[in-house]
């Protein structure tokens, strides 16, 4: 039913130049097919297969990796832990990134293994307690799902605001925010490698297959959708890892996008990956991994822009020869590779570790992005740093690198109105605030508009901060109460206007 109305719609609103265009952008996919010649990736011929560690295999890997003297770790607290939060690291992370000697100090270890306190104490005594006395399985996760809904899982109206509707019905596993950017869950990428301890999405990973997942296997919905929004120019495809997913079912969904003529509007197509830092081997020695690359080099000669989200969150990430092997790679097929983190306490929270990650990724030919504030979600106790300290931190790491480096943007806080810039701390009439800037923003008219809080040393979050001046609120938040009743995501409220919209002809002259 839903398939039908979209169908029924687009008849009716075929872009204007899709009957003029429609014969000259398939003849140019076909000769592009036709003269297309798979390129050699000359690579590494050492290869590593691809072993997952999980909660239950903690105790052994702490006993085969930890020297002597440190064995006495107890794994009891760790298992505890990753028995509330999700928990999947791999052979790769254990045997070249973690500093075993500076364990459980170690910025790796603290990256990919649930830490005792990232669980409150009361809530990790109960859990430990029932471990202890071997529980019901049932028993436990209740009470670890207990534990999570207190921990909001999803940060930022994720489940509501951000989620497309079509006749008041939700559109599984789309995201749509932003107005120029969709955001696609492919069924198939929704796990990682290994999994991140801060990460935002970490409900994801805790309850497989429940209401919990945003996901879809249906790349036809996919298609409509993005016919009928021509205003949008950026795809991503999201997870959990796009990057796990086999290179014909990853083509299977960005491939036809590529050929479609009433999808010149997509210009660029970016995919969200921590793949690099956590197996590199994706695109080095894994079966497929040149069938991938082909795969990516066939969006760049579709003249779009495939941009890989990579996400590294400290340098040692970047200092094993595999994953500077497969930067490489991926650099040869055309495709950008942008780098962004969150700034977190325990993994990268001062200014030298920021400053060589910068220094790093732009050696390698990586451009740095985003610093991202540590969301409002999961262990956010364990990982905040207050915004005051944010600031220093990247000023002091942005003032220690080359212009190239200065592409990162930061510190922004992705928040409900969108993403929220601290420029600095400063005083103005006498009052000391916080500059902050809209950098995206549900209603594109926020975009850039500078506003102040009053400053405020231990505020980790927008919702921790107030107006300065003397105001009752922020110049979005009676805008965003209205935006919480529509019937649809933001970023479908927001049309060009004539003189705005898209043009094939500005691109592509004929």
């Amino acid at each position: 039913m839903l398939r039908s109305c979209l169908s029924a719609y687009l008849l009716r609103i075929r872009p204007r130049s899709a009957r003029r265009l429609k014969s000259t952008l398939t003849s140019v996919s076909e000769k592009r097919d036709e003269d297309f010649e798979p390129t050699v990736y000359p690579t590494m011929r050492n290869h590593n297969r691809l072993r997952l560690y999980t909660r239950s295999l903690i105790p052994s890997v702490l006993n085969t990796y930890l020297p002597e003297a440190a064995k006495h770790l107890d794994p009891t607290p760790y298992v505890a832990s990753a028995t509330v939060l999700p928990m999947r690291t791999n052979n790769y992370v254990v045997q070249e990134l973690i500093d075993w000697s500076n364990v459980p100090e170690d910025p790796i270890f603290q990256l990919t293994f649930p830490q005792p306190d990232m669980l409150k104490p009361e809530a990790l005594e109960r859990i430990s307690k029932l471990l202890q006395n071997k529980a019901p399985r049932t028993v436990l996760q209740r009470e670890a799902e207990r534990i999570r809904k207190e921990m909001n899982p999803h940060p930022a109206q994720q489940k509501t605001l951000n989620v497309p509707r079509v006749d008041g019905v939700p559109l599984p596993g789309l995201q749509h925010k932003y107005r120029e950017t969709v955001l696609f869950f492919p069924a198939e990428g929704q796990f990682c490698h290994a999994y991140c301890t801060y990460c935002f999405r970490w409900a994801q990973f805790t309850s497989v297959g429940s209401p919990q997942q945003f996901q879809s296997d249906d790349s036809k919905l996919l298609k409509i959708y993005l016919r009928r929004n021509r205003h949008v120019s950026d795809l991503l495809l999201t997870g959990g890892d796009p990057m796990v997913m086999s290179a014909t079912r990853l083509g299977g969904y960005i491939l036809p996008l590529l050929k479609d003529p009433c999808l010149d509007h997509l210009s660029t197509v970016r995919i969200g990956t921590k793949s690099l830092a956590y197996w590199p081997y994706r695109y080095v020695t894994d079966t497929d991994s040149d069938d991938l690359l082909r795969i990516f080099e066939k969006v760049v000669k579709s003249g779009r822009q495939l941009a890989i989200m990579a996400h590294f969150t400290h340098p040692r990430e970047l200092s094993t020869p595999t994953v500077q092997e497969a930067i490489r790679r991926l650099r040869m097929t055309g495709a950008a590779i942008r780098a962004q983190a969150p700034l977190v306490n325990h993994v990268n929270a001062d200014p030298a570790t920021w400053a060589r990650l910068v220094r790093t990724e732009t050696r390698l030919g990586v451009i740095p992005y985003y610093m991202f504030v540590e969301r409002d979600t999961g262990a956010r106790h364990y990982f905040e740093v207050p915004l005051a300290r944010a600031v220093e931190i990247y000023n002091q790491a942005f003032s220690s690198v080359s212009g190239l480096g200065r592409t990162l943007r930061g510190p922004s806080m992705s928040a409900t109105p969108g993403k929220v810039h601290v420029l600095g701390v400063s005083k103005i009439a006498g009052e000391k605030v916080f500059v902050l800037k809209m950098l995206q923003a549900r209603n594109p008219e926020w975009t850039h508009q500078i506003f102040h809080a009053q400053y405020d040393e231990k505020a980790t979050w927008l919702d921790q901060l107030k107006p300065a001046f003397g105001q009752d609120k922020f110049f979005f938040e009676e805008e965003l109460k209205n935006l919480e009743r529509e019937e649809n995501s933001s970023g479908n409220l927001y049309p060009y206007s004539p003189e705005m919209e898209y043009r094939y002809e500005d691109i592509f002259p004929c």
